[in-house]
């Protein structure tokens, strides 16, 4: 390849290796969090959704208002990021008895080895009944996530292909890119989910709101410095926040050991 070429493709598979980065980050938060069916099942359908808008489309998916985008997506990441956030400081600072992971694991467990005992026919309808998406929450998440990111990757391809004549390239530069961080993404999957959930959904909440803030803010017109490079400033800031008030909250509030007896905090109904 010629030296334009080379710089196209360099430019290219950077700018969708930080969108793929962006989707992947919403995808772990959602699957690892919440449910890996649902987070899988929302990608899918993003990605089906993402297909025909390009093949209906075509370059003219570039004239998508993706601000007013932004705009929509940031707020729902932020509010999501919020409530999840919340509720992890209120756990962390003692103001909310924490997951029994244990018990939640004995009780799952005891659930699957009574339907292992059901009849073959009774499996079979109760496969039949299974529902596809079991958590519309992670299904959103991810829906929204990937859907946003590849408008974005599009965007990118449409650009820099079109201002050097050479969408091909761009798009092959773009594949590797998403198919690159993607298959990170995979790897690290299996370490997520060891750790523990009370801490993950601290993380999870300081990532949605970062992100939240960021596509909102764009979405709104405002101008990040640096634009996507201003998640290295935003997220660390969030969390510093986040610690900050779990510090304050946990000198003011009673232990976590005196709330835990309270049937209200001990309910199967919180995120």
């Amino acid at each position: 390849m010629t030296a334009g070429a080379w710089a196209l493709f360099l430019a290219v598979f950077l700018a969708c290796a930080v969108e793929a980065v962006e989707a992947t980050t919403i995808v772990l938060a959602a699957g690892t969090a919440r449910d890996w069916r649902s987070a899988a099942t929302g990608t899918g359908a993003a990605l089906v959704a993402l297909a025909v808008i390009v093949a209906i489309l075509g370059p003219a998916v570039a004239a998508i208002p993706l601000h007013a985008l932004r705009l929509v997506v940031g707020a729902l990441l932020l509010v999501f990021g919020l409530q999840w956030l919340r509720k992890a400081i209120l756990r962390a600072s003692g103001h909310k008895a924490l997951h029994d992971e244990d018990r939640i694991y004995s009780e799952q467990l005891a659930l699957a080895r009574s339907q292992a005992q059901e009849s073959p026919g009774d499996g079979s309808q109760a496969r039949r009944r299974a529902p596809l998406v079991r958590d519309w929450y992670g299904f959103t998440l991810s829906f929204k996530g990937v859907l946003l990111e590849g408008l974005e990757v599009v965007f990118i391809v449409l650009t820099f292909g079109g201002n050097q004549h050479d969408v091909g390239l761009a798009a092959i530069a773009a594949a590797c890119a998403v198919v690159l961080i993607a298959g990170l993404g995979v790897t690290v999957r299996a370490p997520l989910a060891r750790v523990p959930e009370n801490t993950l959904k601290f993380i999870v909440g300081i990532m949605l709101t970062s992100f939240g803030a960021l596509w909102g803010a764009e979405g709104a017109d405002a101008r990040w410095p640096g634009s996507d490079a201003a998640l290295l400033v935003l997220i660390p800031a969030v969390g510093v926040l986040a610690l900050t008030l779990t510090a304050v909250l946990r000198r003011t509030g009673r232990p976590a050991a005196s709330l835990a007896a309270s049937p209200a905090m001990t309910g199967q109904g919180a995120a």
